[in-house]
């Protein structure tokens, strides 16, 4: 008989515990794309995607650990865009992308040098597709109150876990550079921000 008609020898499924809380892990963030588009927002190519419940916006990652004891590991969470309760979901989500984009680019988080606004400019949300950076792993419930790993937390350099995937040259420029958007990344917390992987209340 076939194998794919009798199952009985087939192996045991594989048992995944979870990932120790606070692992530093280098990750490939790959963004599913929900559809949603808004160009006075910069969001375009259908990357971002909406609640239909709730009308919140996120980007929907899926970040694929690349080195080390938990290699080809899978961590999914949600960066914040916008909420209709407020802005503090889409704060969260930006200073979250600010990290990335330090710990991926080797940026200090206090660098405010022309370079480093530059490097923590981007062109679209594609240019965070495929974006590798270090990160922390976390733990959080899912819908169904079971444990499961998440990703709240860039490092970036100046941390002491902190190491570079991929030095790179400090004058290379990234993406388009305005005034508005050198205000807004002047003014962004130099630390990193958690992303929020599950809806909290005020999402």
């Amino acid at each position: 008989m076939s194998m794919w008609k009798d199952f009985n020898d087939a192996p045991k499924q594989a048992s995944y515990d979870l990932i120790p809380k606070g692992t530093i892990v280098p990750v490939r963030m790959m963004l599913k794309p929900g559809g949603y588009n808004d160009e006075s927002q910069g969001w375009t190519g259908g990357y971002a995607t909406q609640n239909a419940a709730t009308g919140s916006i996120y980007l929907a990652a899926e970040f694929v650990i690349l080195e080390g004891e938990f290699a080809r590991r899978k961590v999914w969470a949600n960066i914040g865009l916008k909420s209709p309760k407020g802005p503090t979901w889409g704060e969260i989500g930006r200073g979250f992308l600010r990290a990335a984009l330090n710990s991926a680019r080797n940026i200090e988080p206090r660098d405010t040098s022309p370079a480093a606004i530059a490097a923590r400019c981007v062109n679209g949300l594609h240019d965070l597709d495929g974006l590798e950076f270090i990160a922390r792993i976390d733990h959080e419930k899912d819908a169904n109150g079971e444990p499961r790993n998440t990703i709240k937390m860039a490092i970036e350099p100046g941390h002491s876990q902190y190491s570079p995937l991929h030095p790179i040259s400090t004058t290379q420029h990234y993406g388009p550079i305005s005034s508005t958007s050198v205000t807004h990344i002047a003014q962004s917390t130099a630390t990193a921000a958690v992303v929020v992987a599950g809806k909290p209340s005020w999402a």
